[in-house]
């Protein structure tokens, strides 16, 4: 099922998600690290990286909401996004909990807060499982008859192609 919102040809939602999938993991570890070696510093680290992580999350959930959209009702892939998609809301809640209980002493966060940040985490990694699983099991985002030969997505070809571009010449399994 091909993605809606494109840049260059290529999905935007998987382009997006790096940033705030790396920016609050490493928030987290960062935590880990000031709680482990006493690096107060650290913890502000993590609040400023827990800020641009959650901006990152609403920018690439709004380009994921356009992808979900047009995902046919009744499949699993509707499915499957609508939890990657809802538990994702709440990692972001989570984080935004853990931002709100830091605000007043970023270089101090409350127990509460680290544990905000930890269980998002831990939800996000779930998330991530899901997200691999509509974009690799469920072909969501992947361009209709792409394969190992497509052309360029900048050519504005198909990824189709003509036959003889499109894996003839692949070497096959040889039958045990």
């Amino acid at each position: 099922m091909d993605s809606k919102a494109k840049f260059l040809g290529h999905p935007v939602h998987p382009m997006l998600i790096v940033f705030p999938l790396g920016l609050l993991a490493t928030a987290v570890i960062f935590d880990i690290i000031a709680l482990s070696t006493g690096a107060g510093y650290l913890f502000n680290v993590s609040f400023w990286m827990i800020v641009a992580g959650i901006v990152g999350g609403v920018v690439s959930a709004l380009f994921g909401l356009i992808d979900w959209l047009v995902i046919p009702g009744g499949t699993r892939a509707k499915s499957i996004g609508a939890w990657h998609g809802g538990l994702n809301a709440v990692v972001l809640l989570l984080f935004l909990a853990s931002w709100w209980e830091r605000r007043i002493a970023p270089a101090s966060p409350s127990n509460t807060a680290l544990a905000f940040s930890f269980v998002a985490v831990v939800i996000a990694l779930v998330t991530a499982w899901l997200g691999g699983e509509l974009v690799d099991r469920l072909g969501v985002g992947v361009d209709s008859g792409a394969h190992l030969n497509s052309p360029n997505s900048l050519t504005g070809r198909p990824a189709a192609g003509d036959a003889t571009i499109a894996g003839d010449q692949l070497p096959r399994k040889r039958a045990a």
